[in-house]
């Protein structure tokens, strides 16, 4: 219990940390008028008039800007500290304190390539005690299918991560070939250094999107004529209305007519990591797991063993193994070390006979052109990391 109330402590300072820093921020960006105040109350100078006409300022600076309720100035907040849509119905009274996610910061190396060797296999070991409580309880631990975290079902219900509707389906899913991401590698927001988040929330509040509500293709289409529009200063082709409307279907796969906030703010975030991050820097964000799933796609590939796959291969992959994993595959007794789902063309998983859209014949051209090990993770790592959410949404709409 010891263990416990320190992890518990440490985690709730940092909070508090947290809190006041960002009250501070707040303090600055009102200190000019609260020091015009103090002034004008400490001197006790200026005509009725102009104590007046300051009145009249104040009262129209306020209006002329559009003044946030309480609970979307909450929703920019979680926004910025990545912390997701809260539970509207939780019972707060045994809560666990919520993690303070610290957003990674950019290295000087990150834009070199990284190392990661084809025969070189990766040795994949999961942590052995669980991540919010730090206890060892064995096979009652769920292990995340990307990183080598392990939890509690209890735990993940009293932190607010585990509601009654995901309950069953974290139970099922998590020791299957399909597996479960823990709630770090479900978000890829979270992947955003503080820059990236801040230029991030400015498109969204310049575009008039609401944070944790949902869009409609309307939604969707305008806020994507409006970034267009920000960047490039022309509306945006017809083509690329269409690719938004597949990616919106993408995104919609219940065809509900809208998306969800959570897959909404996934999809944006990994565009964002395409636009301004080198494709270096995004290998250097997959995991030990990613990596040797991606490591055993390709040999899986490469019939020959010379090294070189296809162009039409390298998309076939990008078609299958890289979208969602169907929920019905059979669950299987697997150890909490499993790496996780396998290639959608390997024979196990041929059996599902499910595909979310049919692949295209490669051309002449693409049988042509041969593809490498680094080509082949670099031209496929966004739809890696595009891959981490539990959502049946497509983040990143691969192109026929």
């Amino acid at each position: 219990m010891g263990v416990l109330m320190s992890r518990r402590q440490t985690v709730e300072r940092v909070q508090k940390v947290s809190l006041a820093v960002s009250a501070f921020k707040d303090g600055l960006r009102e200190q000019p008028s609260t020091r015009r105040r103090a002034e004008a109350g400490t001197a006790r100078q200026g005509t009725l008039e102009q104590e007046v006409q300051e009145g009249e300022e104040e009262v129209l600076a306020g209006p002329s800007q559009p003044e946030e309720s309480s609970a979307s100035k909450a929703a920019w907040e979680r926004l910025r500290d990545g912390r997701g849509v809260e539970p509207e119905e939780f019972d707060r009274a045994n809560r666990f304190t919520p993690p303070a996610f610290i957003r990674p910061k950019r290295e000087l190396h990150d834009d070199e390539p990284p190392d990661i060797n084809l025969e070189q296999r990766e040795q994949i070991v999961n942590d052995e005690m669980c991540e919010i409580c730090e206890v060892w309880t064995a096979e009652s631990l769920f292990p995340c299918r990307i990183c080598h975290r392990v939890y509690h079902d209890g735990c993940l219900r009293r932190m607010g991560y585990l509601q009654k509707d995901s309950a069953v389906e974290v139970t099922e899913t998590a020791h299957t070939e399909t597996g479960w991401s823990c709630y770090y590698c479900d978000n890829l927001n979270l992947l955003l250094t503080e820059e990236e988040m801040y230029s991030l929330m400015e498109t969204l509040r310049n575009c008039k999107i609401i944070p944790e509500s949902c869009l409609t293709l309307d939604d969707f289409l305008h806020y994507k004529h409006q970034v267009h529009k920000q960047q490039f200063e022309r509306t945006m082709p017809e083509a690329q209305e269409e690719q938004a409307a597949l990616q919106f279907n993408a995104l919609d796969p219940d065809k509900k007519g809208h998306i969800e906030w959570q897959d909404f703010l996934s999809h944006e975030s990994i565009q964002l990591l395409q636009k301004i991050r080198p494709q270096n820097a995004l290998l250097r964000l997959l995991t030990p797991k990613e990596r040797e799933r991606a490591r055993a796609a390709f040999l899986a590939l490469d019939q020959d063993n010379d090294g070189f796959i296809g162009e039409g291969e390298c998309r076939q992959a990008r078609h299958t193994w890289f979208r969602k994993h169907q929920k019905e595959m059979l669950s299987c007794n697997v150890s909490i070390s499993h790496v996780g789902p396998i290639s959608e063309g390997s024979p196990a998983s041929s059996r599902n006979g499910k595909s979310p859209q049919k692949i295209l014949p490669a051309t002449k051209q693409e049988e042509t052109r041969s593809i490498d090990w680094p080509g082949f993770l670099r031209e496929n790592v966004a739809y890696i990391l595009a891959a981490r959410p539990n959502s049946a949404a497509l983040h990143l709409q691969p192109l026929a």
